[in-house]
């Protein structure tokens, strides 16, 4: 005898084979769990002086990463003394979110850690047509 809904009133339960019962549970969990949309995280490499056609080819791969449905984490690595021009590397990736605009959403503002100053962007819902 199995207890199939408790929370019921009456509870309701049933008399089948108990192995068959957790086989079939266990089933349906797993499909669930398949279904489940895992968000992706690509990124996205910046130097403090990268170039326009650099930026602008960086700029239209996170589009088509944006428009698929993954998270993008812009960052511009410092290396050595190049430290120095963090302002040029913030104002590169709020030129990069800017430009993004319509395909997502920023989630973090530009934000040091370590050598790297980053931001995370999201895709917007899908337009329903």
């Amino acid at each position: 005898m199995v207890e199939i809904s408790p929370k019921a009133d009456p509870p309701v339960c049933k008399i089948i084979d108990y192995s068959k019962f957790k086989y079939e549970q266990k089933k349906k969990q797993k499909e669930i769990k398949a279904k489940a949309q895992r968000t992706v995280v690509k990124e996205i490499r910046f130097g403090p002086n990268t170039d326009d056609h650099d930026f602008e080819f960086k700029l239209k791969h996170a589009r088509g990463f944006l428009e698929d449905g993954a998270k993008v984490k812009a960052y511009v690595h410092f290396v050595g003394r190049s430290i120095v021009f963090k302002d040029r590397g913030e104002m590169l990736l709020l030129k990069f979110a800017q430009e993004l605009e319509e395909y997502g959403k920023v989630e973090e503002m530009p934000k040091m850690m370590g050598k790297r100053m980053y931001v995370m962007l999201a895709a917007k819902a899908a337009k329903k047509k």
